[in-house]
């Protein structure tokens, strides 16, 4: 059984610049995107370099491109939610593409050293390893931060003042 075309089947538009729209908008209702990533979809789908690159520019003029604001979104959501301390969030945005301007930028607001979010992470995961031994409790908390971005020091740091009040039998 074969498909029949439908009249008002879309197709694909002859000129290149009006196709790179189409791929362009299509990808950035899917999700935002820096301009970094948009420019290696449209490459990726076959669009000129040159092509791809008036369409940024145009984009980044009429607002729908905003590397700065996304990478503030990106470094608040990652550090809210997820618990992500700023050198975890600085290499996603860097393979992201920004531009170390918007990296520094966006990291600026969120707090260097462990944070009342990290100490609530750690505290839910030093919690929940109860039954078990205390070294291995001990290494998989300070792994789950170090996962998270924090520097060993800090993370260690933090798991010894759960193990102190634990010890003195604070909550």
């Amino acid at each position: 059984m074969t498909r029949a075309r439908r009249e008002d089947a879309p197709t694909t538009p002859a000129d290149p610049a009006e196709r790179a729209r189409e791929i362009a908008l299509r990808l950035l209702t899917h999700s935002p995107r820096s301009c970094a990533q948009l420019r290696e979809k449209l490459i990726a789908r076959d669009v000129e370099p040159a092509v791809a690159e008036a369409l940024i520019e145009r984009y980044v003029e009429v607002g729908l491109l905003d590397d700065a604001a996304l990478a503030a979104q990106i470094a608040r959501t990652r550090h809210a939610e997820r618990g992500l301390a700023p050198r975890a969030i600085r290499q996603e945005l860097q393979r992201k593409g920004f531009e170390p301007a918007d990296i520094e930028a966006a990291l600026e607001p969120i707090p260097q050293a462990i944070d009342d979010r990290a100490r609530e992470l750690a505290r839910k995961r030093w919690d929940a390893l109860a039954h078990v031994a205390p070294e291995a409790r001990v290494r998989r908390v300070v792994g789950m931060l170090a996962r998270r971005g924090y520097s060993p020091s800090s993370a260690f740091a933090v798991v010894k003042d759960w193990q102190r009040a634990d010890t003195a039998g604070e909550t």
